[in-house]
């Protein structure tokens, strides 16, 4: 196994500890439905998403989902088999989606619920509430975006040889 697939590894590893360990520090500690504000526009707010994503999808239930997560993941894992080794954002990326969904398939699996808990809001205005698996999720997507716009290394020497 090479170095690389290795510390990609960690990284979901990592990723999906915190995850759940965080999960469990909320339901151990707050109530559902209660709230912690800890800046005018961010709480900590337990909730459980039944669903998907914004809760979308809540009526395929919990084998219906689970099956949805783990088509994801295949796909995600083929996305990023296929990726080439010297895209080291776009693996850091794969790596944190992969654990995000692993996260929450845990929950999912486990508990027939995500747990959620962190609430952007204002007194006008609320974000959909959601937890360090869907962060991770988001985040990963928009850095593979981000790494497809980047030039590499690789980009910039064939340039600098045709030049």
């Amino acid at each position: 196994m090479s170095r690389r697939t290795v510390l990609d590894l960690l990284i979901v590893a990592f990723a999906v500890l915190l995850d759940q360990g965080v999960k469990a520090l909320v339901v151990a500690t707050m109530p559902l439905g209660s709230a912690i504000e800890l800046l005018p526009f961010l709480a900590l707010y337990h909730a459980r998403n039944e669903g998907i994503a914004f809760s979308m999808f809540a009526g395929l239930g919990d084998l219906g989902l689970a099956a949805l997560a783990l088509l994801v993941l295949v796909f995600v894992g083929w996305l990023w088999w296929k990726t080439p080794a010297d895209r080291r954002l776009s693996h850091f990326a794969f790596a944190i989606i992969v654990g995000g969904a692993l996260g929450n398939l845990i929950d999912r699996v486990r508990l027939g619920y995500v747990v959620d808990y962190v609430y952007f809001h204002t007194p006008v205005w609320s974000f959909a509430v959601f937890n360090l698996a869907d962060a991770c999720i988001s985040v990963g997507a928009a850095l593979i975006v981000l790494d497809e716009f980047l030039p590499t290394r690789r980009d910039r020497r064939v340039v600098e040889r045709t030049d």
